[in-house]
C-alpha cells in the first residue's frame, strides 16, 4: 500500500554518494523557492544526508509557504524555514548570507494574460538574487524547454545546442539563466545551471497526468509523441551534488532520465495496471522537446528508479487513492502557452 509517508521517505533517502558529497560542500545550504513541488523533499533530503554524514550544516528553506502541508513537513524534519516573498526587496536583502544557494523560485502556469508577473519572477528576481548573493555558490533551476523542438531521431538537445525558447515562459527562463551567467562572468560567482525535464513525484508529473486521464476516460494527446522524465529523488540529489560543480563561467547541464519515453507505450503500460484502456487523440508527431542527459549520467550516475518502475508505482499510487497536487505538466504543449 502506498502512503504519503512512504513516498516522502523514498524521496528523501540519501544515497551513499550524496552522503559522501555533502561532506565536501563547504558551508550551509539555503533553498530559495523551497515551497514548490520539489523544494520540501529536496530540503529534507539534504538534511538527512547531513545527519547520515555526521556533520553540522544548516539547511534553510525560504518561500512564501502557501502550502500548509509543505511547511509542516519541513518542521517535522527540523529544516529551518523563513517565510519570505522574494520579490519584496527589503525582505530579500534581509536574508542571511549563505555559502550555498539552490535557486528554485519561478513561475510557469498562469503566464498567459499575466506575462509581467512571470517576467518579474523569472527574470527580474534572479538579477536581484545574483547581486545580493554574489559570493555564494549557486545551483539554478531552469527548464529543458529552452531548447527547440527536435526530430525524434536526434537523440535530444545537448548542452552545446543553442536555446530556441518558444513563448514568454521559456523566454523568461532564458533570461533567468542570463542573469546568473552575468554574475558568473562579472562577479566570479560560481553557478551550475540545471535544465530539468519533468521530475516524477507520483503526486504530479507527466506519468500522473497520463494515468489520471486514463482513469477519467479522457484522451491523451500524441501530437507530442515522446518525452523525458526522471525520478524526483534522483533529480533532487543532482541539484544538491551540483553545488560541487558550480563554476565561473557558469556550468550548464541537462537533467532528466536517459530514456526517450513513448507516450503511447507508457500510457498502455499504465492502463494495463489500472485496468482501463487508454484513449488517444491527434496525429502522432515526428518531433518533441527532448534533451540528451548523457553529461549528467556520466557525472552523477543513472537515476535510482527506472522509468518502468515509475510507471508501475504511478499506477499503484492512483489505485491506492494517493493525493494529487493539482499541478498538471501540460507536457503536450508545443507553442509555449501556459
Amino acid at each position: 500500500m502506498w502512503t504519503e509517508e512512504k513516498l516522502d521517505q523514498l524521496l528523501t533517502e540519501p544515497s551513499p554518494t550524496l552522503i559522501d558529497d555533502i561532506k565536501k560542500i563547504k558551508g550551509d545550504i539555503m533553498v530559495l523557492g523551497a515551497g514548490g513541488k520539489m523544494g520540501p523533499t529536496l530540503c529534507i533530503l539534504a538534511k538527512n544526508a547531513i545527519q547520515r554524514a555526521g556533520i553540522s550544516k544548516r539547511v534553510i528553506a525560504v518561500s512564501r509557504f502557501t502550502d500548509p502541508i509543505a511547511i509542516k513537513l519541513l518542521h517535522e524534519h527540523q529544516v529551518e524555514a523563513i517565510s519570505c516573498d522574494l520579490l519584496d526587496t527589503e525582505k530579500l536583502r534581509a536574508l542571511p548570507e549563505t555559502d550555498n544557494i539552490i535557486f528554485m523560485a519561478g513561475r510557469k502556469f498562469g503566464t498567459d494574460g499575466s506575462e509581467w508577473q512571470t517576467w518579474a519572477m523569472n527574470a527580474t528576481l534572479p538579477a536581484f538574487v545574483a547581486e545580493k548573493f554574489k559570493k555564494s555558490n549557486f545551483v539554478v533551476f531552469s527548464s529543458g524547454n529552452l531548447y527547440p523542438i527536435v526530430p525524434l531521431s536526434s537523440g535530444g538537445c545537448t548542452e552545446r545546442d543553442r536555446p530556441g525558447p518558444v513563448g514568454e515562459y521559456a523566454m523568461s527562463c532564458l533570461a533567468r539563466e542570463r542573469a546568473f551567467e552575468y554574475a558568473a562572468n562579472h562577479y566570479g560567482t560560481n553557478v551550475f545551471i540545471y535544465r530539468l525535464n519533468f521530475a516524477v513525484d507520483l503526486r504530479y508529473g507527466v506519468l500522473y497526468d497520463m494515468a489520471d486521464k486514463i482513469m477519467r476516460g479522457e484522451p491523451i494527446s500524441v501530437t507530442t509523441p515522446c518525452l523525458n522524465c526522471i525520478w524526483q529523488g534522483s533529480a533532487n540529489e543532482i541539484a544538491i551534488r551540483g553545488l560541487l560543480h558550480a563554476a565561473s563561467p557558469a556550468k550548464i547541464m541537462n537533467v532528466t532520465g536517459p530514456e526517450t519515453v513513448s507516450v503511447q507505450k507508457a500510457a498502455r503500460m499504465l492502463g494495463e495496471i489500472l485496468g482501463k484502456e487508454p484513449l488517444f487523440e491527434g496525429e502522432p508527431g515526428q518531433d518533441a522537446y527532448l534533451n540528451d542527459s548523457a553529461e549528467a549520467m556520466e557525472l552523477f550516475g543513472y537515476p535510482a528508479v527506472s522509468v518502468k518502475t515509475l510507471i508501475r508505482w504511478q499506477a499503484q499510487w492512483l489505485l491506492c487513492g494517493g493525493r494529487a497536487l493539482g499541478k498538471p505538466t501540460h507536457f503536450e504543449e508545443r507553442k509555449g502557452s501556459y
